[in-house]
């Protein structure tokens, strides 16, 4: 077994934080936990580490079911365990994928840990595709959204059908009033990190934004243009709004990318790829981005319409000032409007300039290879193609991510038409394949 400095080594964190080091003593109790920590702060890795511990090299079936409220954070959580590099097979499942499939997987991996969400999970148990009577673990990860109307019924199912649960790990950004009854804790361990100068909300600049408008729209362009090229997420109540703001954006030659719910997983997730990887710096999104993503360095977070009340607000405003960043927080009003009475502190006013700069462009663009890991092609392989053929120096080519059938990779804007003249019908390991820019 992998020590936890050999783990930490691999994930490329020098230390744990202070939160992450009482959660991985409280995980090695009997008693069950529950973490409550700011967005942002590492709780994944939080119980992760303790859920290693609780492993036994050698026996075979699930030994443990982490539910999460979202694909993506199903998918992400997967990823962070399978880089800490340990002995132990994981593997994630959610909706919008057949089920059989997974069952294949769940058959030809022999998982130790399944990351799921609830209905999922729910198909699995409710189909035996897996031994429920070998899971002695479970963590329910953002409990308080997992538990929502909608979750609750299908969460009580999931619980019921895992009969021999020696250990509950429950982890939230945000206090809930109260736990039901069906998630059977028993003696727990309450670890509450929400007070103190480590909240982000400490570490975020707020700010209005008068519209002379009910339409924001040509605000929420002017405001974008004067923030320039850092990164920033725009969040909408609704997906139609989404989308009505991306194509005005897109209009405006404001780059951006979209997500919401009613979304094909796959532009999903070329959407979140293109954010995280700095090929696109604006992000339009419903409130299913608030809460259970990845994405570091995000500068600024706007209200492009208010949120529906303080919990919004607070997941809304913690994807910025992660860890010990800082972060601005803008909402944009029109006259009409009047801030929420959560809103204690009010908040200053942005002036917005009569004739902002052009929309920045911006620095990284997303390649698309039509080649994966199913035809051994590794990231090593992308890199040194984009090195010979594409005349590439190493601070030019970003973030790389190999799928199973194709691959993803950033590369400095400034060198995209040169690079791709110069990779034209050229051949990554003798295999001819598309490499064409990621729209």
């Amino acid at each position: 077994m992998l020590s936890k400095e050999e783990i930490l080594r691999n994930l490329n964190i020098e230390q744990l934080t202070a939160m992450q080091e009482a959660a991985w003593q409280a995980g090695h109790g009997r008693e069950d936990v529950i973490l409550l920590s700011p967005t942002g702060s590492g709780k994944t890795l939080a119980y992760l580490l303790p859920l290693l511990d609780s492993l036994n090299e050698g026996q075979d079936g699930v030994q443990a079911v982490v539910l999460v409220p979202s694909r993506e954070l199903a998918l992400q959580t997967e990823t962070t365990f399978k880089t800490m590099g340990t002995p132990f097979r994981a593997m994630s499942c959610y909706g919008g994928r057949p089920a059989m499939n997974e069952h294949r997987t769940m058959n030809g991996i022999k998982p130790a840990v399944i990351i799921g969400t609830p209905g999922r999970i729910n198909d699995h148990l409710g189909k035996q595709n897996f031994d429920a009577s070998t899971v002695r673990t479970l963590v329910i990860d953002e409990f308080d959204k997992c538990l929502e109307f909608g979750f609750h019924d299908e969460m009580s199912e999931v619980i019921a059908q895992l009969p021999a649960l020696q250990k509950r790990f429950l982890l939230s950004a945000t206090d809930a009033a109260e736990i039901p009854e069906f998630t059977g804790l028993n003696r727990t361990v309450r670890l509450n990190f929400l007070n103190g100068e480590s909240l982000p909300s400490a570490r975020i600049k707020s700010y209005t934004v008068t519209s002379p408008a009910k339409d924001k729209l040509d605000t929420l362009a002017r405001l974008l243009c004067m923030l320039g090229d850092r990164s920033s997420v725009v969040f909408c109540n609704h997906r139609e709004s989404v989308e009505r703001v991306s194509r005005y954006l897109t209009e405006q030659k404001i780059q951006n990318v979209m997500f919401h719910g009613g979304m094909e997983q796959a532009d999903r997730e070329r959407a979140l790829y293109k954010f995280r990887n700095g090929s696109c710096n604006i992000f339009i999104s419903t409130d299913l981005a608030a809460r259970g993503l990845d994405i570091p360095a995000i500068d600024n977070v706007i209200h492009y319409h208010l949120p529906a009340n303080e919990e919004g607000y607070i997941h809304r405003n913690g994807r910025t000032a992660r860890w010990d960043a800082r972060g601005n927080a803008f909402l944009i009003v029109h006259a009409e409007e009047h801030l929420p009475e959560y809103i204690k502190d009010k908040p200053d006013e942005f002036a917005i300039d009569e004739h902002p700069p052009k929309p920045a462009l911006p620095r990284w663009a997303t390649l698309y290879i039509g080649k994966g890991k199913k035809d051994k092609v590794n990231k090593t392989d992308i890199a040194g193609f984009l090195y010979k053929k594409g005349q590439l120096q190493r601070d030019e080519i970003g973030t790389i991510d190999v799928k199973d059938h194709y691959a993803y990779v950033a590369i400095c804007r400034k060198k995209l038409k040169h690079t791709l003249n110069l990779i034209k019908g050229e051949k990554i390991k003798g295999l001819k394949t598309i490499i064409e820019e990621t729209k």
